[in-house]
């Protein structure tokens, strides 16, 4: 199959659309596949979750999702990933919790370029180990989308597994690697996934890592996960995750004096990040009403350990990139 999108291919925008491509790819599938097998690195991100669910369908028990959670996903997130793929679905998962790996590596690791190596090295590296440890493996599945050929006329490397051994030879499987974004969307809801799966923002692969500003501690990660959890929580009940395309927390490694129980103690700021944009490239700020935003305020300070201040980030792209780090 190329890389080309045919002119002919109708944009994908109905469940009956997208059950005629999940019909296709199907079938496709299995012709590419056979009885082998095929291994699936799962992050739980939309593009992953949705290949996964199309394979499922596909061959069943013959797909190995390998879900590696370095203990910088967002609260809930790798239990979100066991419950749907193994409990719902009943795949072929593999969960591995390398949380202590990870944190131990990062720590007293402050520059954020060299955070984002370590973790994206090791996550390569934990992937080897438990695909080393398969036998028969003939297939490697990934969640290549049409604007990562667009963008890079290749694969996809800073995403998906680009550090296999030379001598584990795995042919590719990319059953939407000719869709854009909202077509995975509408195909990964036909497939019967949750919604809060398959609309889930953009999430980067060092997650919380370039979140937790400076040098990772564990007491503040957990702070930063609560507070994110919080902004989420609120955001879905107010409706604006339906209009804001991507919102979170960040904490720096800051203190300022505070005061609770009319006592003065140190806490670091939750800074709130909430923007839109169509191709990332640049990005306006969403406005909050001030209602909603001193409730969060409130549930903050008042639910989470070690947060004492919550700001809100003001600044447009270009001047300030999306994320912190």
């Amino acid at each position: 199959m190329n890389n080309v999108r045919p002119e002919s291919m109708a944009r994908i925008t109905t469940t009956e659309l997208a059950n005629a491509f999940i019909d296709e790819q199907v079938k496709e599938v299995r012709e590419q596949v056979g009885d082998k097998k095929v291994l699936l690195a799962l992050s739980g991100g939309v593009d992953s979750s949705v290949v996964a669910a199309l394979l499922i369908k596909a061959i069943g028990k013959q797909l190995v999702c390998v879900h590696v959670n370095h203990g910088l996903m967002r609260k809930g997130e790798s239990e979100a990933v066991i419950e749907v793929f193994r409990n719902q679905l009943d795949a072929n998962l593999i969960y591995v919790d390398a949380t202590d790996r990870f944190l131990g590596l990062l720590e007293g690791v402050s520059e954020p370029e060299k955070k984002r190596k370590i973790i994206g090295g090791e996550f390569i590296k934990v992937f080897d180990e438990e695909a080393s440890k398969l036998e028969g493996i003939s297939f490697l599945a990934q969640g290549t989308i049409y604007p990562d050929i667009l963008e890079s006329d290749g694969v996809k490397a800073h995403h998906n597994v680009g550090g296999l051994p030379e001598d584990m030879q795995f042919e590719l499987v990319e059953p939407i690697k000719l869709l854009y974004k909202d077509e995975v969307r509408v195909v990964g809801k036909a497939l019967g996934l949750p919604v809060s799966m398959v609309d889930r923002q953009p999430f980067p692969g060092p997650g919380l890592g370039v979140r937790c500003l400076g040098a990772i501690t564990r007491d503040r990660l957990h702070a930063l996960r609560e507070a994110d959890a919080i902004l989420r929580e609120e955001f879905d009940l107010a409706g604006l995750n339906l209009k804001v395309w991507q919102y979170f927390i960040a904490v720096p490694d800051v203190k300022s004096v505070g005061v609770k129980n009319d006592k003065r103690y140190e806490g670091w700021p939750a800074i709130i990040r909430a923007v839109n944009t169509t191709d990332a490239m640049s990005a306006t700020i969403e406005e909050i009403p001030y209602e909603l935003l001193h409730k969060i305020t409130a549930r903050i300070t008042a639910e989470v350990e070690g947060i004492n201040r919550v700001l809100y980030d003001l600044t447009p792209k270009p001047v300030g990139t999306i994320e912190w780090e």
